[in-house]
């Protein structure tokens, strides 16, 4: 059965199809924009998965839902590329940046985002929800100064798990000229022909 990838404008999704592209596996991609007034997800989403939220996953009769879950279900169809090194130190950062991605680098963006938001009404929150973003930069910042990717020496998932929240913390966070190992490490995966692969099937896409 075909690969389809219910993907959303604009959002997580996009590190699918460019995992996809990378895997070099066949799909196909049903596109949904944003309500333009409240930017979220259209209600045809979920008639796919009861939450309404992309990416999904159909495939053999299965929904897949979260990307990391996604990740690993391709890694397992194709036959385990990009997926973490042999040795154990590469195989645990593998999974933790995986984890990282959207457990504890994701949220205090988004907090980011919705505090910009709301105007004088975010003012009190915005110093302490910088600070808690910035903390996690700098970590990053620090990684990216000891390895060359994500999970060691080898381009990985882990870096396609990364993207997501990189860029949208260049475009919010303005961190051009100040994380420079990180603006390094976009500048590589953004060349990737699998990732330019990706933009021309998904579309529109605010943060490459």
């Amino acid at each position: 059965m075909a690969i389809i990838v219910h993907h959303l404008e604009n959002s997580r999704s996009q590190r699918i199809l460019w995992m996809l592209e990378e895997l070099g596996l066949a799909y196909e991609v049903k596109r949904y924009a944003r309500d333009p007034k409240t930017m979220l997800a259209p209600p045809e989403l979920k008639q796919v998965h009861p939450l309404g939220k992309s990416p999904l996953l159909e495939h053999d009769g299965r929904i897949v839902a979260e990307t990391a879950t996604i990740i690993e279900y391709l890694i397992a169809l194709s036959g385990g590329p990009l997926g973490p090194p042999e040795d154990a130190d590469g195989a645990l950062r593998w999974r933790y940046f995986l984890d990282y991605a959207e457990g504890s680098l994701m949220p205090p963006l988004l907090l980011s985002l919705v505090i910009a938001k709301m105007g004088p009404f975010g003012w009190p929150a915005r110093g302490f929800v910088s600070k808690m973003a910035m903390t996690h930069i700098d970590y990053v910042e620090t990684e990216l100064g000891r390895h060359p990717w994500f999970a060691g020496a080898a381009f990985s998932a882990a870096d396609i798990m990364m993207s997501f929240p990189l860029e949208a913390a260049r475009q919010r966070l303005k961190l051009d000229g100040r994380r420079p190992a990180i603006v390094d490490w976009l500048g590589r995966i953004h060349a990737r022909p699998a990732y330019q692969a990706a933009l021309e099937k998904g579309g529109p896409y605010a943060y490459a």
